[in-house]
């Protein structure tokens, strides 16, 4: 009974790792776009993971598999566009009709995909479109619908939104 007591003490007491998540999205005219992020493992029962339970976050944009751009969370300045809603239960970024907000998603990018900076790139999801922001200008022809979904995957995913098998 002691052993298994001990046990059991040692099993509750074991760190709960972080989770990594990493994404791909597929929008208009051949651009997509590659991720990674890395939730604190206390947010993961959360039902909405924000930035600020995020612990690592990078993003990566293509046109036709050619990197046009790329934005860290580590870089990020004090007027920087961050906002994050996830579903961790779903394993999916809510859009701006599932959060009820106006912008769900603005990674290195405004509501108006216009701030991202020059050079700069960011990623923005909002109630008229999912787009991205290049060298500070908003790049209409990659949009998608708000409500389009896109992948999430706990491996590795490239820039034609494949993903990675775990080889063992």
């Amino acid at each position: 009974m002691i052993k298994w007591c001990s046990t059991v003490l040692a099993l509750m007491a074991a760190p709960v790792q972080a989770a990594d998540y990493y994404f791909c999205w597929e929008g208009a005219n051949g651009y997509t776009m590659t991720g990674q992020m890395t939730v604190n493992p206390s947010a993961l029962n959360k039902p909405v993971v924000t930035e600020g339970d995020v612990t690592e976050f990078r993003i990566a944009g293509y046109q036709e598999g050619t990197l046009l751009g790329k934005w860290d969370m580590a870089i990020r300045g004090p007027t920087t566009s961050w906002v994050l809603y996830f579903d961790p239960g779903r394993n999916a970024f809510l859009t701006p009709a599932d959060a009820g907000l106006g912008v769900s998603q603005a990674w290195n990018a405004n509501g108006d995909a216009n701030d991202c900076g020059n050079p700069g790139f960011g990623f923005n999801l909002g109630n008229y479109a999912q787009d991205f922001c290049l060298n500070g200008v908003w790049l209409e022809e990659s949009g998608m619908p708000p409500e389009t979904p896109f992948l999430v995957s706990p491996t590795p995913v490239d820039p034609q939104c494949r993903v990675y098998a775990p080889v063992s």
